[in-house]
């Protein structure tokens, strides 16, 4: 039933037919987030989307070890070693420790994700639990003739190795392309070349992230950090590594590199990229100060100045949000995300968000209905038929806009035999609801939120949100706002109680 997967490779530039190294294992490593600040609702696109990845190869029975990292040291302002390191910068500009900045943001990443309902990886490893990995790769690089130091730090010799090797092979660009859009070094430089990379940061006795080394003390450099990970629990060699595809041109060609001349090997068979999420056509970044987090997003309002997290259980919120109209939830998010191939780009605007908004709703009542279905001896719908497209749509590069066309055929079929214009038996019907539920919650994620897929209204976590927005409301003596969140709540089925322990909340139904 399932057919063939195909994937389409950047490194080929073509649709491929899926062959794992060593089947069922699949090994699936994705660039995880700098953990310096806020996660933005781009980034949560490419989580998402390899979310279902990662979720259609699991129920297609492959074993698989999802490796997303966390990078906490070595990620420098500027991709060609310039600048300080992020994390550092944050730390000193808070007045806090490092670790302090990391465990923060990772925190938040963590339940932002949650949020989304996304999977948590198999291993999610850091950059700082794994020196003494990169240490040894980069000893490796210099013995393999391709790295050499220079005051304390060890470069990556590119022009080198582009006499053996293809640098420019995820990027199709080629080495000339590359030196003449790089500037010059003009003597200033500890490189030997202007497109070498930094592989170990020499630092300077105050940086406060620093390690010993045998070139001294210093930090890894950022693009060491996953070729390092992704070799100790996925293989020298492994079968799919993804991201998004801003880090093409720097981060993920330079992390070919290091692999091959340190494991004499090409390190991933399939490099699957995310395109990016756009603001009336212009990228959304936090340089560009066009970003949008989720905990604004769900709310409609702008994160204050003063809060201390962009979380749902800690943000403080301000005023309305100037992109938005309203707040969405997160399961409309995610299906505004899903509606819109990985390798597209995904254009935020209002009036799209309200059109998912619409469009999931009409899904979960449609499955809401299918208990309520009347069966017959006669279906007058192909429901296999059904089935089989939603397989051939994930099975052509997990094309979830197609298998969501296909639940909406199915919405289709739900109504009319609910209004008494089609008929169904009762295998088709057990059938229909295995498409529903196989397609709609297990591959794509996707929640009910009138019953939060389990029983309760909401998730927790934004629960937590609305209890603390109705807090803030009554502290203001918005005792309207306040009355009216809880008014609304008590529609949705939850009831709220305000106690001297503080308030508590139970969905009813």
């Amino acid at each position: 039933m399932q057919g063939e997967l195909h994937i389409h490779n950047t490194l080929s530039r073509k649709k491929e037919i899926f062959k794992p190294i060593n089947p069922p294992y699949v090994g699936l490593y994705v660039c995880g987030p700098t953990v310096y600040s806020d996660v933005h609702l781009g980034n949560c696109r490419t989580f998402i989307s390899f979310d279902i990845i990662y979720r259609y190869l699991d129920h297609l029975g492959y074993k698989v070890r999802y490796v997303r990292n966390i990078t906490d040291a070595g990620h420098l302002e500027g991709d060609s070693d310039i600048g300080e390191d992020k994390i550092s910068k944050k730390a000193r500009l808070e007045q806090m420790e490092p670790m302090e900045i990391v465990q923060k943001y990772t925190v938040g990443f963590h339940e932002v994700m949650n949020m989304f309902n996304l999977l948590p990886p198999s291993i999610e490893p850091t950059a700082t639990g794994h020196i003494s990995e990169q240490i040894e790769m980069v000893k490796e690089i210099i013995a393999s003739g391709f790295g050499y130091e220079s005051n304390g730090s060890v470069y990556f010799d590119v022009e080198k190795f582009s006499r053996e090797n293809n640098y420019g092979v995820i990027s199709g660009r080629t080495l000339d392309d590359q030196l003449e859009n790089t500037r010059d070094l003009d003597g200033q430089d500890e490189k030997r070349g202007r497109l070498d990379f930094a592989l170990w940061i020499a630092a300077k006795p105050e940086h406060i992230m620093r390690w010993p080394s045998p070139w001294g003390w210093g930090f890894p450099g950022w693009h060491l950090e996953c070729s390092a990970m992704s070799t100790k629990y996925l293989g020298q060699t492994f079968d799919i590594h993804g991201g998004g595809m801003d880090l093409i041109p720097t981060h993920h060609t330079n992390e070919i590199a290091q692999s091959v001349a340190c494991n004499h090997a090409p390190p991933v068979n399939y490099w699957i990229h995310t395109n990016m999420l756009t603001v009336n056509g212009v990228k959304m970044s936090k340089s560009l100060d066009n970003w949008i987090l989720p905990v604004e997003l769900f709310t409609g309002r702008q994160l204050a100045k003063d809060s201390p997290l962009a979380t749902p259980s800690q943000a403080i919120l301000g005023d309305k949000h100037p992109l938005l109209e309203k707040g969405f939830s997160p399961m409309t998010v995610r299906f505004f995300v899903l509606q819109t191939h990985y390798s597209s780009t995904l254009d935020f605007s209002n009036s799209a968000l309200t059109a998912s908004e619409k469009g999931f709703q009409r899904l979960m009542n449609a499955i809401n209905l299918l208990d309520k279905l009347k069966t017959s001896d006669k279906t007058t719908s192909d429901i296999a038929a059904l089935e089989k497209s939603c397989y051939a749509a994930m099975n052509d590069d997990f094309n979830s806009p197609v298998v969501i066309a296909q639940l909406f055929e199915g919405t289709r079929i739900v109504n009319s035999v609910n209004d008494g214009h089609e008929t169904i038996t009762a295998a088709d019907l057990a059938l229909l609801k295995k498409i529903f539920h196989t397609f709609t919650y297990e591959i794509l994620g996707l929640k009910n939120e009138s019953t939060g897929g389990s029983g309760n209204a909401l998730p927790e976590s934004l629960m937590q949100l609305i209890l603390r927005m109705r807090a803030d409301a009554r502290t203001k003596k918005d005792f309207s706002m306040s009355d009216l969140i809880r008014d609304e709540l008590a529609k949705a089925g939850v009831e709220v109680k305000d106690g001297k322990e503080g308030t508590s909340w139970i969905y009813k139904g």
